[in-house]
């Protein structure tokens, strides 16, 4: 992996990346062509206080960029981001160690380097501590976040100049171990099972969700809320956006199916309303009714249990249906889920015009 710098005669291919990727934890979580080009104008990106690199793979593909200020100042900050697709592959602490690298072999001989993050983005902060810096403050409420108009702790990560040419760390002694330092595993975006491609959402995703849904909505009306809205391919790619912003930031872990032989999109399997203090976990699924009647969700379904509780160490997964679901309660079983009882009455159904028994299976360690 290498940084390669960026020029000004790339910048439609940055303002592309900065546009069709998912930036959860940034203050401008959706930056606009508008905005970008207007700081590529007065110099954000490139000056004599800025520079910023595309970050390479083995295989020439651009999996990132970090931009990295104050070059002029003792003490540089950073801006690292990494496309959706190349995330929980390691690139991102690899791209701070080449970073590092780069700023304090410069000739002026820089004293720190310093990062910011969200306290709940708990990717970066894996990627801060594999690359070998140090958490330095906790300031409580400190980074307000516009689209949801509230305020969020922010932490602070940096390195010396010191510890670089050393190899090594000198830990600041906290009396707080943080929850998302130690709850939230590692894990792999992507996996197989024998006949189907399991991966993490992605934005251009949006085209194959779409008709995917369109082929079988009346089908999916009958068991799921959110199937009732009028469907156009903006509201699909707002909702792909959204989910790949979740899966991000392990809210929900939704993932998207593709037959191996073919490539094709059938639909979306995964762990939803997670609670990671007790690893519990709860199981959604759909289908594209073009595939129904060949065990595909079955496979998947058993596929992602056995990875929540191999990769993920659950200790619970449930399984809530509509007792009238017959097809959607049939995979439950397959995949060896037990039933714990029937809520009778307890919610409305998918199209609100009635009351449901709700059955409850589940999967325990």
């Amino acid at each position: 992996m290498r940084l390669q710098e960026w020029t000004i005669e790339e910048q439609d291919l940055l303002i592309q990346f900065m546009t069709t990727n998912s930036w959860p934890y940034h203050d401008i979580s959706e930056p606009g062509r508008e905005l970008l080009e207007k700081s590529i104008e007065e110099g954000g990106y490139a000056s004599d206080d800025v520079k910023t690199f595309w970050i390479e793979n083995n295989e020439d593909e651009k999996v990132g960029i970090v931009k990295v200020y104050d070059l002029q100042e003792d003490v540089p900050l950073f801006d690292l981001r990494i496309a959706d697709r190349f995330r929980g592959y390691g690139y991102g602490s690899r791209a701070l160690k080449k970073l590092t690298q780069y700023v304090f072999e410069l000739p002026e001989q820089k004293n720190r380097i310093v990062g910011h993050t969200r306290h709940d983005n708990a990717a970066m902060r894996k990627a801060f501590e594999r690359a070998g810096f140090v958490k330095e403050a906790h300031l409580r409420k400190a980074w307000f976040f516009p689209k949801e108009n509230t305020y969020y702790d922010a932490v602070s990560y940096g390195m010396t100049r010191e510890d670089y040419i050393a190899g090594t760390t000198t830990p600041v002694h906290w009396e707080d171990r943080d929850f998302y330092e130690k709850s939230i595993p590692d894990f792999k975006e992507q996996f197989e099972s024998s006949r189907l491609l399991i991966r993490a959402p992605e934005l251009n995703d949006a085209m194959d969700v779409w008709g995917a849904v369109s082929r079988s909505i009346p089908t999916l009306r009958r068991w799921t809320k959110w199937a009732q809205h009028d469907l156009t391919i903006e509201r699909t790619e707002e909702h792909v956006r959204q989910t790949v912003a979740e899966f991000i930031s392990r809210k929900n872990l939704c993932f998207n199916l593709f037959l191996k032989d073919t490539g094709e999109f059938i639909g979306c399997a995964g762990l939803h309303q997670i609670d990671w203090r007790i690893r519990k976990f709860e199981l959604e699924y759909w289908l594209d009714t073009k595939f129904e009647g060949r065990g595909y969700m079955t496979e998947a379904v058993k596929e992602i249990v056995a990875f929540a509780f191999d990769e993920l160490q659950a200790e619970r997964v449930e399984f809530h249906c509509d007792e009238k679901h017959s097809k959607g309660l049939a995979v439950a079983m397959r995949a060896g889920f037990e039933l714990e009882g029937i809520l009778r009455k307890n919610a409305p159904s998918a199209n609100g015009k009635d009351l449901q028994n709700t059955c409850l299976y589940a999967r325990i360690t």
